[in-house]
């Protein structure tokens, strides 16, 4: 039986209107997911302005007050407190009613005073919870000055590098990590006994590599008083930070930071190999990761440990994916495959660096293998041991 041209013109709107409410579905989605964004960036505005740590160490506050005690202008402090409010972040406080205010709507809107409740305060000011988020939003504020050169980067294949990112990207990857390190690492070494007996060693040397602030290393430092511990990064900025915040913890005498590349750990006295090595996640920002991971073979003892902590993605991939692999994919696309494909050659491993991936990268540099250690719930990582 043939069909009319009046049947093939209704087609199209037909299957339209099946497919409406996957469209509106998806639209929908894409709508939340501006507000999302929108949130997100107002958040980076509050925490780098300071208006939150003000509203977190004084109580409620006026627009005119907390533009006063920030040095801020406040018609744009009273539209982000109002932004702030309609998302439900902030409580909104409306002065008493009065001739004076009625007259002008404006007037009420600068004594309408604005507090953070205190779950808010922990998550957006507090740099020793575990639940600190605020380090998320300065990620996505260090991406957007550099949309251009990421657009770029994919159509040629290059990078941008951690330099380039600024201290939004440096100083949100060194935040958002530095609770889980001060207070939990030295627990959750503790509770892996081959680990913990090599650190435990009397004078154990012990290199974290990619050490960025150092964190990491000075948490490695005071769960083991009796380690020296070497921190090394290529990141000069870095590197500045962490020696800074190792004099003021007073462990200057027995942590020591070498700005270079890993794969040279020559830098790292050379002539006394160490007990132990880690990589907190940066083995997938690493362009030469094999290299980096032969050279720390060589230069740790046969007896030693050598640690690579990384994400905890899935094994395989899968679609739609969890929401780790999802966030993961997002860090790799605006910060991490950019800073590794910054360097050439590059392995171009990107954040989401499956057991597959390292096991590869770990057998190339001459190891046995690897092998998940039993450490459960540290934020959104896995830690591995290389094996010999």
């Amino acid at each position: 039986m043939g069909t009319t041209d009046e049947e093939t013109d209704r087609a199209p709107a037909l299957g339209d209107a099946a497919a409406r409410p996957a469209v509106d579905a998806f639209a929908e989605r894409l709508f939340t997911a501006t507000l999302g964004a929108i949130e997100v960036l107002a958040v980076h505005v509050g925490d780098r302005l300071g208006w939150y740590r003000a509203l977190a160490e004084t109580g409620p506050l006026t627009s005119t007050a907390l533009a006063e005690r920030t040095g801020t202008h406040e018609r744009y402090v009273r539209e982000w407190l109002e932004q702030q409010a309609a998302s439900g972040i902030l409580a909104a406080e409306d002065p008493a009613a009065g001739p004076a205010l009625a007259a002008d709507p404006a007037d009420a809107a600068r004594e309408r005073r604005y507090a953070l409740p205190a779950a808010h305060a922990e998550v957006l000011t507090d740099g020793s919870s575990l639940a600190y988020s605020a380090p998320l939003a300065r990620f996505v504020g260090a991406v957007g000055p550099q949309l251009p050169h990421l657009l770029e980067a994919y159509r040629t294949g290059g990078g941008v590098s951690w330099e380039q990112m600024g201290e939004d990207a440096r100083e949100a990857q060194a935040d958002v990590n530095r609770p889980w390190f001060e207070r939990e690492l030295g627990p959750v070494l503790a509770g892996v006994p081959d680990v913990h007996d090599v650190l435990s060693r009397p004078g154990a040397r012990v290199v974290d590599v990619g050490c960025g602030f150092g964190w990491s290393t000075l948490a490695l430092a005071r769960a083991y008083p009796g380690a020296v511990v070497h921190g090394i990064d290529v990141d000069g900025p870095s590197v500045a930070a962490a020696r800074a915040a190792a004099a003021d913890a007073g462990l200057a005498d027995r942590v020591t930071f070498h700005q270079g590349d890993a794969a040279e750990l020559a830098v790292a006295a050379p002539s006394d190999p160490f007990d132990a090595a880690f990589a907190f996640e940066c083995v997938h920002d690493m362009p030469r990761p094999v290299a980096v991971l032969d050279a720390v073979r060589r230069a740790v003892r046969d007896d030693g440990v050598v640690v690579v902590v990384d994400e905890a993605v899935a094994d395989e991939f899968s679609a739609p994916a969890r929401a780790v692999d999802q966030i993961m994919y997002g860090y790799s696309l605006f910060v991490c495959l950019p800073d590794g494909m910054s360097s050439r050659p590059s392995a171009g491993t990107g954040t989401v660096m499956r057991p597959a991936t390292l096991r590869r990268y770990a057998l190339e540099a001459g190891f046995a293998g690897i092998e998940v250690l039993p450490v459960e719930d540290f934020s959104l990582l896995r830690f591995y041991r290389l094996t010999r």
